[in-house]
């Protein structure tokens, strides 16, 4: 359909794909090979009020989350790697086992598979390798069993282009995206999940796609100099404003809706984040004048009536949009799309959040104040929009900076979520490794669990308490300092120079 629209162009382009190493800190996965990592969400340049979302895999970059924080001024959340940048071997010797199925299984019969949605989910974000590996799956699967959790995040299509499932879609056959299967039988991957009673999601991103960008440039953001525009570090971006780029994700959605999957979950659907200085070059054919912020809303609002009832559509957002005014250069605003999806899922990490950001010299050293006011924003901002979707966030279980994230660090970030009035959750780790000290076990807590707030360990109930002597002290503080002497105008040093400079 789409492949017949779009002319075959014999030129391949040379993509740059990176992925840095994200210390996940101790879990009982360690034992388990790193898989590769794409970034959740990269950040641009935003302010002081920054949230860089963090890694998607094993690295720090969802799908747009970096340790190096971009564009909007956070780096964002989840991201993936092949086999040979650290991923689990195809053939199952890093892995173990491989999931049920052979290379050349075909599609199986999509007999009617109905999953029924939790009613409050609460869920961890599997990348492709470990979605493929039949012992990595079943440790998960175990933890589900053993806690609170009810839901996995699945990667279909990953930031490299590549499909983790072996599809019927002319297009991706075409460019290649069926070359590097991970998950050998995704039909029974579901009918497994099916039986553990464990909702699943598929998270497939659209504008990071080397494959598309290779064997059709034309739909990538194009240069003024002419060509693909590239960014500053060596990657195209296919273009938001142009429909057949919604239509081949579409088409992929599709075939995954008719195996089972009841949640398409929509990642990098933004503008890249860039500085304007290479901005500047970047042209947008198809925008007409159109807002980017109105490009996302479109397209989200096309996938979702495309899909029909009956199919959940989320988005993946920067968590910065729970706060920020404007759009921060990627077309996501808040109220824009909150209204033409299902789901809105910020990447409220605190990790990626700029020093200052909600008040706090260290965002990271304060899991739970940074957490709870992102939400808040979000909370008030959809009670003014009719027809919002539910926020439901992602949340931090990997280390990226001090101190280390375990158990009362990640609880921290639930418990806000819960004080902000909202009661769904997905955590997010690159590698998929999580920590199991920090979910509520089936029978309930043997013990008070422990939170990071107000940068100590405390029990869960003493929270507020904590909370309002850290208030109380600093308020004594700023009342006691005694206020500074008056300065003589002729003797201030202008602003912004050194004091004593010309």
């Amino acid at each position: 359909m789409i492949a017949a629209r779009l002319g075959r162009v014999g030129l391949l382009l040379t993509l740059v794909w990176g992925a840095a190493a994200c210390d996940a800190g101790p879990s009982v996965f360690d034992d388990a090979p790193e898989p590769g990592a794409d970034s959740a969400l990269e950040v641009p340049d935003t302010g002081t009020l920054v949230v860089s979302e963090p890694p998607r895999a094993p690295a720090v970059e969802e799908g747009d989350a970096e340790v190096e924080t971009s564009g909007d001024r956070l780096p964002a959340p989840p991201g993936e790697t092949s086999a040979a940048s650290g991923g689990e071997a195809m053939d199952g010797s890093a892995s173990g086992e491989l999931a049920a199925g052979t290379p050349e299984d075909p599609l199986p019969d999509t007999a009617e598979l109905r999953f029924e949605r939790p009613e409050h989910v609460r869920g961890l974000y599997l990348n492709a390798w470990a979605s493929g590996s039949t012992r990595r799956v079943d440790a998960l699967l175990e933890l589900a069993a053993e806690t609170e959790i009810n839901t996995f995040v699945l990667d279909i299509k990953d930031a490299t282009g590549y499909l983790s499932h072996r599809s019927d879609v002319p297009l991706a056959q075409e460019i290649g995206a069926n070359d590097e299967r991970r998950i050998r039988d995704l039909r029974g991957l579901l009918e497994k999940l099916h039986a553990a009673d464990i909702y699943p999601v598929a998270r497939i991103v659209i504008v990071k796609d080397p494959l598309l960008a290779a064997a059709h440039p034309e739909l990538a953001v194009q240069d003024t100099a002419g060509g693909p525009w590239v960014d500053g570090k060596g990657i195209i971006w296919l273009n938001p404003y142009d429909t057949a780029v919604w239509d081949y994700h579409l088409d992929i959605a599709r075939e995954v809706v008719g195996m089972g999957f009841p949640e398409i979950q929509w990642d990098y659907v933004r503008f890249p984040d860039a500085p304007r200085s290479q901005l500047a070059r970047a042209h947008f054919p198809g925008a007409e004048g159109r807002p980017k912020a109105q490009a996302i809303r479109e397209l989200l609002a096309y996938t979702r009536d495309e899909l029909g009832d009956g199919v959940e559509v989320t988005a993946d957002v920067f968590g910065v949009t729970t706060s920020a005014a404007g759009d921060v250069g990627i077309g996501q605003v808040w109220e824009e799309f909150i209204d033409v999806v299902d789901v809105a899922l910020p990447m409220v990490y605190p990790s990626h959040y700029w020093q200052g950001s909600f008040g706090m010299d260290a965002p990271n050293a304060y899991p739970y104040e940074i957490v709870k006011a992102a939400l808040e924003d979000a909370v008030r901002r959809s009670e003014e929009v009719e027809g919002a979707g539910i926020t439901r966030p992602w949340l931090q279980d990997f280390t990226l900076g001090k101190p280390t994230y375990g158990a009362p660090e990640v609880r921290a970030q639930i418990q806000a979520t819960y004080d902000a009035g909202l009661t769904e959750w997905i955590l997010w780790n690159p590698g998929s490794r999580y920590t199991p000290e920090a979910l509520e076990p089936t029978e309930g807590w043997p013990e008070e669990p422990r939170i990071r707030v107000a940068d100590q360990v405390v029990p869960v109930s003493q929270r507020m308490d904590v909370l309002g002597a850290t208030v109380a002290d600093d308020e004594t503080q700023t009342e006691a300092a005694p206020d500074p002497p008056a300065e003589d105008p002729d003797d201030a040093d202008p602003p912004g120079r050194e004091p004593g400079s010309p």
